[in-house]
């Protein structure tokens, strides 16, 4: 997470041993090129995942915006940085193209273009829906996250009794659902027509828009309700990419691509061995020695 020239101080302090950025550089690649393996192996180990969370956030590169893609479970950890944020990246990066399984994420347009089963973030729809309720005053946002917080509870509850929610107790939920929903709109419609038409779509705003997306991805939103395994929101993703914002905070950027792949890599190795229950430098030092510890991960 350190700027190179504060990681070198750090070491003479601590170890007194001298260290030069340029040894500090090397030492990196060495790691990142023992470890070119390891990105093969977590890509086809992710697209044999039944769900995989996605996200994505901006990045500086050399002073200009790039974006950092991840994918992660439970057990896995995948960081690729590129210049683009939609469909160019995604295809490059080549996880969404072949993955059959169901993607959490956001509700980024480009997420959609893919064949897979999508699920969509509830965390989000909370901080949309708490917007709505507390600056516009709509009672039905009110509702809304009252009924998605009580259809969370119970899918909990469900799933420590390694059941699905009764089929009865989803038919309610999807009824007051489709009824706070019809509130929503009441207390919305949509803009008048001009009197002079002009060219393009409706401007319709937040609320609309948000009461729309709930609307036509119901089944998306609502995944968690009818699987126990799938997650309510995508805070896994949000966890994980949460760390390579606590290095930008703290040493502003990455001098070039190269550096900031090679960070990717071994922070990609780092964040799965935790979650693999081993400790990190015993892990990194197998790696230096030539083990491919990560073959004995957990898928």
């Amino acid at each position: 997470m350190l700027p190179s020239e504060r990681t070198a101080e750090i070491f003479e302090d601590i170890f007194s041993v001298p260290l030069s950025e340029g040894t500090l550089y090397n030492t990196t690649k060495r790691c990142a090129d023992e470890l070119n393996g390891f990105q093969d192996w977590i890509i086809k180990k992710l697209l044999r995942s039944e769900i995989v969370n996605f996200d994505e956030s901006g990045l500086n590169i050399g002073g200009s915006l790039h974006w950092l893609h991840s994918a992660s479970t439970d057990s896995l950890t995948y960081y690729q940085p590129h210049e683009k944020r939609g469909t160019e990246a995604f295809d490059e990066i080549d996880i969404l193209p072949n993955f059959k399984g169901h993607a959490v994420h956001d509700h980024w347009k480009s997420y959609f273009n893919y064949d897979c089963l999508h699920v969509l973030c509830n965390a989000h729809h909370l901080r949309e829906l708490t917007y709505v309720f507390e600056v516009e005053e709509q009672k039905w946002a009110d509702k809304m996250i009252k009924l998605l917080c009580e259809i969370k509870k119970e899918s909990e509850k469900s799933a420590k009794k390694g059941m699905a929610i009764k089929k009865s107790l989803r038919k309610m939920y999807e009824r007051k659902y489709s009824n706070i929903l019809s509130e929503g709109f009441r207390a919305n419609p949509p803009p008048e027509e001009p009197i002079i038409k002009k060219r393009g779509r409706k401007k319709k705003g937040k609320v609309l828009n948000l009461l729309e997306r709930m609307k036509n991805y119901r089944n998306e939103i609502l995944a968690f309700m009818y699987d126990i395994n799938i997650p309510f929101d995508n805070n896994l993703a949000e966890r994980d990419i949460r760390m390579i914002k606590v290095q930008q905070k703290i040493s502003g950027l990455f001098r070039t691509k190269t550096g900031a792949e090679q960070f990717c890599i071994i922070r990609s190795f780092i964040s799965t061995a935790r979650k693999q229950g081993l400790n990190v430098i015993d892990a990194i030092h197998d790696i230096f020695n030539g083990k491919h510890v990560y073959l004995s991960f957990e898928g």
